[in-house]
Parts: C-alpha cells; sequence; structure tokens
C-alpha cells in the first residue's frame, strides 16, 4: 500500500481542494504535509512580496498562516462543511528579507462551531512569527 493510499480522505480532499485555490496561486504557496489536525505551508521569498524597505510584507506573512491554518482545519471537515476565519493575533518576531518560509498550522481545541489553532512560521531553525487563530463552521 502506498502512502498515498494510506492518507485520511479528508488530508486527502485537503491537498486536492489547495490545487484549486487562486490566492494561494498568486502567493506562491506550497503544501507541505498534511495529517489530520495539521498543515504546512511553504512560500519562497521574493521581490513582489517585498515591502518598501525589503522586508517581507506582514500581510503575506498573515496569508501565510491563514492558509496553513485553513488547511489544517480543511483536514477535518467533512464533505460540504465550510468554515472561515473568525479572529488571527500574529506576534511578528524577526524580519525576513530572502528564503523559504514555513508556517506550521496545528489544531489546539476542535469544538462543535469552533475550531482554535497555533500556527508557527521558521525560516530554517528561527523562529519568524507566530499566531492563534479561530475558524467557525458556516453551514
Amino acid at each position: 500500500m502506498s502512502s498515498a493510499d494510506s492518507e485520511d480522505p479528508r488530508a486527502r480532499r485537503a491537498r486536492e481542494t489547495f490545487a484549486t485555490v487562486p490566492y494561494a496561486k498568486f502567493l506562491g504557496l506550497e503544501l507541505g504535509e498534511v495529517k489530520s489536525g495539521e498543515a504546512a505551508i511553504h512560500l519562497q521569498v521574493r521581490k513582489q512580496l517585498k515591502q518598501n524597505q525589503g522586508v517581507v510584507h506582514g500581510g503575506v506573512i498573515a496569508s501565510l498562516i491563514d492558509t496553513a491554518a485553513a488547511f489544517a482545519v480543511a483536514s477535518k471537515l467533512e464533505p460540504g462543511e465550510r468554515v472561515t476565519t473568525t479572529d488571527l493575533t500574529i506576534h511578528y518576531l524577526r524580519p525576513v528579507t530572502a528564503g523559504r518560509l514555513t508556517a506550521t498550522a496545528r489544531i489546539v481545541r476542535a469544538g462543535r462551531r469552533l475550531f482554535v489553532l497555533s500556527v508557527e512560521v521558521c525560516q530554517d531553525q528561527h523562529l519568524i512569527a507566530t499566531a492563534v487563530t479561530s475558524y467557525i463552521r458556516i453551514n
């Protein structure tokens, strides 16, 4: 049995869905590992993602975080279920000017309607940003 055959069906759906997200393609996001309640998203820094001081724009990092969290939640959803972000608190810890970023999101609590997640953004071994976010089921 291949690893694709043994992958959780929800994680597989999350992977299939990622390929259809235009904003993720626009930013250049890459889906990493997806497990039940956890997802990693990668981003290669390029000049179009920087503000005028040469640092990656905070909104780009926020989008990276939000996307990782969304796909961690997607790995727990049934077909047809939908969610949306209710809040996002980010602590930017280091400026980034080059390299590859990875956001790893983990569900901390999954209730009947609300998911609470913790997200870390790293570059190599350096912690770049942390976040706490929540999503609510909308159907």
